[in-house]
């Protein structure tokens, strides 16, 4: 805009002598253009913030009329936002309109047109870039431009496999150092590894193997994650390789109690009682005999010492330990619950995995995490209150080295405890794994989270890094809007920035429905959560309430409504009813893959409805629980790889055709039976190719062509980022021609 030239339009008056010298408005034309210049130009100046924000929010944007007649609609960075005015607009329209599932297309329909998109996709450039990425290809990046959030310190050498050197990674706090003091914290005492060596570093190279993919789920921005360092299997693993005929010596349980013994000044090692059993609805009386019997204790397999969590311990009288300082500031600390089974055959890797597990997140943290076995005992009828059958078990379900750190169950020890709930199908492993769960927090009340970490499931990264980092991502989250992001798979490239453009389109989608404080039709239901701050969403400006809250769920996988979506466990509802509420009814959320954090309030508030007789299917308890009780619960959207190349508009049609704009759930959820296959090509779902053929590749194995030894001396060792890979099972050396691959039961 060209500035206005004020000392201009006084010039003719110099020549007429000063006669007139408010001349200008003797022109009625010129003083109306003054005017209207300067109108204009104090609107620019004023609403120039304004202004910058909308073209922030509608770059590129267009107006388009919905193909099913839902009105005019704004398109934002891909996703179509309803304009204020509500008239004509239906939240549960499908976003997409080439699928009506209602009246337009069947299932085997659908499924063609997936399976014809998904075969086509494989053969663009790009597809299958996801394997065999090496470092003999990586594609090197300046640490000085770089944005790696971890301290790391390179190596003086290079591996005797790579012309790259290798960083160490360290990811812990400053321990000890004056803004940790300043914190209030107690100190951190440095813990030893097995056989009294010092705990090494994991080590990781910097940059990528060339054309690696990027994630077509989720965001490695979100997490302040690390997109620019890649993990191979020796410097990732190799530090916890142990001396020959020295494994069966250790115990790693012993190990772990003893660095918190070391940092027990640190921790509040004696935690509340779980008072929601009386509190809530009152005291809780069974008329079968018990209020769950707690004949039987997890803690029992733990070798009794008087200075160790758990064991008697006077307590001072403000619930710390003797010679702990009343002013300390306790740090929260979170268990990690392997899910094993009795019959489970433990490869080299699943040692090496366990031995890092405990090695980054308990050793070297200071005992602020601690790493369980929790083992069920499928065998039928087995008396698990007696010493000598528990003992016995117990010596052959698991190596001799994870002994101390191993506790056993079975479906008679949780039935007993819930005898409100029917034996053969509700309270069975499959219908209600949380129970277990559940009855390690009401004996192991020091810790405040919970990890329910499953089996085959592998982290290519340091696991402190990535959890704390999911932590914290969750703790920042406002409550506004939450539920509604917690429903869908966030897509960069489709939904725009995670905090500005996908929070206000996921709104604008779903304003008649948000949910804000717990439902308010389940009378039924006591709500433990906090009472929102206003009485709309709206009302919450700046989007506050929550942020700085620890979330009390955390999941890897969306928290769907699985009502209408097909999916075969979503009706998988006993009791939660009244007179005028059926089961049927309940608000619920579902989350596939149960790897997730807990905390020790949803766990106590789970633990009290199931004693009244409420329950739902595994995968929907902690989500359903927190969404009636009103607790804080985060899909945390971890970077999701595919196999081939997607365009964000048609990732957004297969896993987010839902109701409300876009969401996971609805008549067309992937979840949803004959649907699953969307995830063939994912890296985490309970049905996948890459996550099994990837991890195999990585640790040295030919699977599909790629892999083995001949195969990396001719093209490099394989190198992965930072991700989160299920389901990987056995991992075991394959043959010449070996490829796996993952079918569902359909």
């Amino acid at each position: 805009m060209a500035a206005l030239n004020f000392a201009g339009l006084g010039t003719p008056m110099a020549t007429m002598g000063g006669s007139r010298p408010w001349g200008v408005f003797a022109r009625p034309r010129r003083t109306i253009y003054l005017v209207l210049s300067l109108i204009m130009l104090y609107c620019f100046v004023a609403s120039w913030n304004n202004a910058r924000n909308i073209a922030s929010a509608l770059r590129g944007a267009d107006i388009v009329r919905d193909g099913q007649g839902i009105g005019v609609v704004i398109r934002l960075g891909g996703v179509e936002i309803q304009e204020p005015s509500d008239e004509g607009f239906d939240e549960n329209e499908l976003p997409f309109d080439d699928v009506n599932v209602t009246s337009r297309k069947s299932d085997d329909e659908i499924r063609h047109d997936f399976d014809k998109e998904y075969n086509k996709a494989g053969q663009k450039p790009g597809a299958g870039k996801l394997y065999g990425g090496t470092l003999a290809n990586l594609v090197p990046v300046d640490l000085k431009k770089s944005t790696v959030a971890v301290h790391l310190k390179e190596w003086k050498t290079s591996p005797s496999f790579s012309t790259e050197r290798p960083f160490k990674v360290d990811p812990y706090p400053s321990y000890n150092s004056w803004s940790w003091r300043r914190s209030g914290k107690a100190r951190h005492v440095p813990c030893k590894g097995p056989l009294g060596r010092p705990v090494e570093d994991v080590s990781a190279f910097v940059g990528l193997p060339h054309g690696f993919p990027a994630p077509g789920l989720g965001s490695y921005a979100l997490f302040d994650i690390d997109q620019d360092l890649c993990y191979e299997r020796d410097t990732r693993l190799g530090i916890y390789a142990l001396p020959d005929g020295t494994r069966d010596e250790i115990d790693w349980g012993d190990v772990q109690l003893n660095c918190v013994d070391l940092n027990q000044a640190r921790f509040e090692l004696i935690g509340p009682p779980n008072e929601l059993v009386t509190t809530v609805y009152g005291p809780l009386v069974d008329e079968d005999g018990g209020s769950g019997s707690q004949s039987h204790h997890l803690r029992r397999s733990l070798p009794p010492r008087p200075d160790r969590p758990g064991a008697e311990m006077p307590e001072n009288g403000n619930g710390n330990m003797p010679g702990q300082d009343a002013s300390r500031v306790s740090e929260p600390r979170t268990a990690i619950l392997l899910r094993s089974y009795t019959g489970k055959r433990y490869t080299e890797n699943d040692r090496y995995i366990i031995r890092a597990l405990v090695s980054e997140l308990n050793l070297q943290s200071g005992g602020e995490y601690q790493v369980f076995l929790l083992v069920h005992v499928k065998d039928a009828g087995v008396n698990l209150w007696d010493n000598s059958t528990y003992e016995q078990y117990l010596q052959q379900s698991v190596p001799k080295e994870f002994i101390g750190m191993t506790l056993l169950w079975n479906d008679d020890f949780v039935q007993a405890t819930y005898p409100r709930l029917e034996r053969a199908h509700e309270a069975n492993v499959h219908n209600a794994q949380w129970l277990s769960v559940q009855k390690f927090m009401e004996e192991f009340r020091e810790f405040s989270y919970v990890w329910n970490w499953e089996m085959d499931a592998r982290i290519t990264s340091h696991a402190y890094d990535m959890l704390e980092k999911l932590r914290r991502f969750a703790k920042k989250q406002p409550r506004r809007g939450l539920w509604e992001r917690n429903e869908r798979y966030y897509i960069p490239g489709y939904h725009g920035d995670y905090d500005t453009a996908f929070r206000q389109s996921v709104e604008a989608m779903s304003k008649k429905s948000a949910v804000w404080g717990p439902p308010s039709d389940t009378p039924f239901i006591h709500p433990i959560g906090p009472q929102p701050p206003a009485d709309t969403p709206a009302g919450d400006k700046h989007y506050r309430w929550g942020v700085g809250e620890e979330a009390d769920l955390i999941t890897l996988s969306p928290l769907f409504d699985p009502r209408g979506s097909g999916w075969v466990l979503g009706d998988q509802v006993w009791s939660y009813n009244d007179d005028n509420h059926t089961s049927a009814s309940l608000p619920r959320r579902g989350a596939i893959v149960t790897q997730c954090r807990l905390s020790r309030r949803l766990l106590d508030i789970m633990h009290v409805e199931n004693l009244r007789g409420n329950h739902v299917g595994s995968e929907m308890a902690p989500g359903t629980v927190a969404l009636l009780h009103g607790l804080k619960a985060v899909y945390a959207p971890m970077p999701v790889f595919m196999d081939r190349p997607w365009e964000p508009e048609r990732l957004a049609r297969w896993f987010n055709n839902g109701p409300r704009g876009g969401s996971s759930g609805g008549p067309d959820s992937a979840m949803g039976w004959g649907r699953e296959g969307r995830f063939r090509g994912t890296t985490w779902y309970y049905r996948a190719d890459p996550p099994q053929r990837l991890y195999s590749n990585w640790v040295g194995y030919e699977d599909n062509g790629i892999g083995g030894l001949e195969w990396e001396m001719a093209h490099g060792r394989p190198c992965l980022p930072a991700m989160f890979l299920h389901p990987v099972k056995d991992v075991v050396p394959t043959s010449p021609g070996y490829g796996s691959e993952s079918r569902l039961p359909y």
